[in-house]
């Protein structure tokens, strides 16, 4: 065999092994679109668990004339066998967007693709000291060509929001470099809550580092920004070994905005939990009874008046949000919630409280897309006027 038939034999080859693209334009390849019963059209209802015991109904509705939309990049939750998950929905990625995402439609249209990430049975594989292979590249460019899609189709010229969280936060951020951050499109960035993730900014400043032109949010009436924030309990801080927190780099840290007082501070955080206590991968404790003696609670999520405040703080230990569980153990209410991630019964303290950073400021991070969202249309409105 000539050497430029082998050669051209092992191109095709390799071209033959490359992943085909998907099609985005295909409503299949989405969990969440506007308009149609998915995961996403779920019950977000919530029972308000009050100090003194009190149980009420918190009612919720989604919109669907929302005036903006929001772009989800869901975490690591698929347990598909290989390196790289595949396109078909599982109870992971439905469940997940039931806690996370679903909330948001009561103030934006949902857009949440599904995408060949890397799964959580690479990750635990890779931590067991056994890795598999896994193709990242595949993961962020699904999410480019659903995000192009997007665009493309669906957007027509409105602000959106992009959100993730752990990998979906690590893949925007990507994204956000690579096709938003100083072109054209950036006009359209109402923000990006990218949660769960370690983002980089130069100590001091709110621009720099991750992005050149996409500063940190400091109010919900600015918009074009960025929320980010990783959590842990105010009694376990970082440990040496902490996953989360800390940056590579002179002068870099850690970004933290805390949704619950932007302006800085400590804020009370509108919590939103799965009444049964499960997590994003079902892995954290079980709660102990929300109220004393049990009660039965017939909705999916209950929420937690009072109970957790928030600050974001800088110290040796790294750059982070501080959660403060303020229970009285003479109050019927709960005195803690689950959320930590479990090693052989044991928290294992340097994943913070990864598995909920979504839900435990979830309300609050809604309030202040709503707000974000009016203050972007406003201001277009305000340039087109001035035409």
């Amino acid at each position: 065999m000539t050497k430029p038939l082998v050669l051209a034999l092992a191109l095709a080859c390799s071209a033959s092994a490359q992943p085909a693209r998907n099609d985005y334009s295909d409503g299949r390849n989405w969990l969440c679109l506007p308009g149609r019963q998915d995961a996403c059209a779920v019950d977000q209802a919530a029972t308000v668990v009050s100090a003194d015991g009190k149980l009420t109904r918190d009612t919720w509705k989604a919109d669907p004339g929302a005036p903006i939309d929001c772009f989800y990049v869901y975490p690591t939750v698929s347990l598909d066998p290989g390196g790289n998950s595949d396109m078909t929905a599982g109870p992971e990625e439905n469940g997940v967007v039931r806690v996370q995402l679903a909330r948001f439609a009561s103030q934006c249209r949902l857009y949440a693709p599904l995408y060949r990430q890397a799964t959580l049975t690479q990750l635990r594989a890779a931590a067991g000291g056994s890795p598999i292979p896994v193709d990242r590249a595949l993961a962020y460019n699904d999410v480019v060509d659903a995000w192009n899609s997007y665009l493309q189709r669906d957007n027509n010229g409105r602000g959106v929001v992009l959100i993730g969280h752990s990998q979906g936060s690590g893949v925007l951020t990507q994204l956000i470099r690579n096709e938003i951050d100083g072109k054209p499109v950036q006009a359209r960035l109402v923000s990006a809550l990218l949660l769960g993730t370690n983002l980089a900014v130069p100590r001091g400043k709110d621009v720099g580092g991750a992005f050149q032109s996409i500063p940190l949010c400091r109010s919900a009436k600015q918009f074009g920004c960025a929320i980010t924030y990783v959590s842990f309990r105010s009694t376990v801080p970082p440990p040496d070994n902490t996953r989360f927190g800390r940056v590579q780099g002179d002068n870099m840290v850690a970004a933290c905005t805390n949704p619950a007082a932007l302006t800085g501070g400590k804020g009370e955080l509108r919590t939103y939990l799965p009444t049964g206590g499960a997590s994003i991968t079902g892995s954290s404790s079980e709660p102990r009874p929300w109220v004393t003696p049990p009660q039965p609670i017939e909705t999916p999520f209950v929420t937690l008046p009072g109970l957790l405040t928030a600050e974001c703080v800088s110290n040796l230990k790294g750059s982070y949000l501080e959660v403060t569980v303020r229970g009285n153990p003479l109050d019927p209410r709960t005195d803690d919630i689950p959320g930590d991630v479990m090693s052989n019964g044991q928290v294992n303290a340097s994943w913070g409280l990864h598995l909920i950073d979504v839900q435990l400021a979830i309300g609050n991070l809604v309030d202040v897309i709503r707000e974000q969202g009016r203050a972007f249309n406003a201001g277009r409105k305000s340039t087109e006027q001035r035409r």
